[in-house]
Formats: C-alpha cells, sequence, structure tokens
C-alpha cells in the first residue's frame, strides 16, 4: 500500500444550532488543518501513486469555495450542522471528484481543529 498526502489549511466560520454544541451554537471562526491522503495499492506508470503538484492543486481547488466564508450562509449547507465531520465528508467528496481524471484510489481525509483534536473520513 502507498499513499501521498498533501497538507493545507483553511478558515471558515460557522455557528452549530443545537443545544449539544453549548457555546459553539454562536456564531464561531475555526482554521482546520486539512490533510488529503491518496491511497493506492500499486504505483502508477510514472512510479507515482499522484503527482505531488496535482495533489495539491485538487486540495486547493476543493477547499477555495469554503475560504474566509461563514458556512451558515452557503446555499449548500443550509440547514446542516457544518461539524467538522460534516465538512471532511463533504473535503471528500469534492476532492475525489476533482481526482477522477489524475487518480483511481481511495481518499481519506483528516482534518485538525486544534493540534489536540481532529477528525477522519474515509469512504468504506
Amino acid at each position: 500500500m502507498y499513499s501521498v498526502t498533501i497538507r493545507e489549511s483553511v478558515m471558515i466560520a460557522h455557528s452549530l444550532n443545537d443545544a449539544a454544541f453549548g457555546p459553539a451554537q454562536a456564531l464561531h471562526g475555526a482554521t482546520f488543518v486539512v490533510d488529503l491522503e491518496f491511497i493506492a495499492d500499486a504505483l502508477n506508470a510514472q512510479n507515482v501513486v499522484i503527482d505531488i503538484g496535482k495533489a495539491r492543486d485538487i486540495l486547493r481547488q476543493t477547499l477555495a469555495p469554503l475560504a474566509y466564508q461563514n458556512l451558515d450562509d452557503v446555499e449548500e449547507f443550509a440547514g446542516k450542522l457544518t461539524t467538522a465531520e460534516f465538512i471532511a465528508r463533504h473535503i471528500h467528496d469534492v476532492a475525489q471528484q476533482h481526482a477522477r481524471e489524475f487518480f483511481d484510489g481511495r481518499i481519506r481525509v483528516r482534518m485538525a481543529e486544534s493540534h489536540d483534536a481532529w477528525v477522519a473520513y474515509e469512504h468504506a
């Protein structure tokens, strides 16, 4: 098994409108550190999992629509709790669409909210 991981950060704002989230119900900002991992059982014809430049472009394209946005105002997320887990799944799905032309392996997203709390998503 081989993998290549690319890391970027993205700043967002959102509120989590549910009593379970206590003070996070109010509008607040977050800076997520996003690791996008490309996983393959074998190397391609160029002996890589994916070109690192392409991988970086895929992650940047995926995060660009989220950057500096209040997720509460993004139509696609209307009525949804934009938890870190939810956003990790969203990043995974969008990145996978962007990667189709260049990569046919698995993708895993790991996203840190802080130095000691993170979430991950990988389609089973």
